[in-house]
């Protein structure tokens, strides 16, 4: 990754006639590999495709998030908006799907979306810290600035305009928005 906190784990898949088996979370692991936090939130997000959800942060308890996908597959971003960070106004992106199985870990300082490229996508994800209303924040999607290269909505290839929520489709320019010192 271009951005070293962030992370892509490709967890160890041990697969039989039954199926498979994957540790999805091990403390000692983490830790050994820089990431000491504690989750204290787990999420479940059920998406279609062409949602876009995002680019979502907390500006006082910010969040780490451990993302996988359990079924479908989406296009998963993280943006740094941390303005003392030599990479503040970068973005990273990966494929998450169930069938890769990869894993995605986006610490706090960042902003967080996910574009779904599937029919369906359920999102699994764990929180360092809890989700506190009041203190969300939305950097725009497409904002030219930080020009992240969502793929292609459609199955036929064809450019397409996301399904936003309200929120996010009112969200803010980095050059406007609330960011970490």
């Amino acid at each position: 990754m271009d951005i070293p906190e962030v992370l892509l784990l490709e967890p160890r898949v041990f697969r039989d006639a039954r199926g498979f088996f994957l540790e999805s979370y091990n403390r000692r692991t983490f830790a050994s590999i820089g990431i000491p936090h504690e989750f204290v939130q787990c999420n479940h997000s059920f998406s279609t495709c062409g949602v876009l959800r995002g680019l979502h942060y907390q500006i006082q308890q910010p969040q780490g998030k451990l993302l996988r996908v359990t079924h479908g597959e989406i296009f998963d971003v993280a943006v740094d908006i941390r303005r003392s960070s030599p990479t503040f106004g970068k973005w990273v992106g990966a494929i998450l799907s169930a069938e890769n199985m990869a894993m995605f870990w986006i610490p706090p300082g960042f902003a967080h979306g996910f574009l779904v490229l599937s029919a369906t996508a359920d999102v699994h994800y764990q929180a360092s810290d809890y989700y506190a209303p009041a203190h969300e924040r939305t950097l725009l999607w497409n904002d030219p600035a930080v020009n992240i290269q969502w793929p292609a909505i459609g199955g036929d290839g064809a450019p397409g305009q996301p399904i936003l929520s309200d929120k996010d489709r009112v969200g803010k320019r980095l050059h406007e928005a609330e960011v970490y010192p």
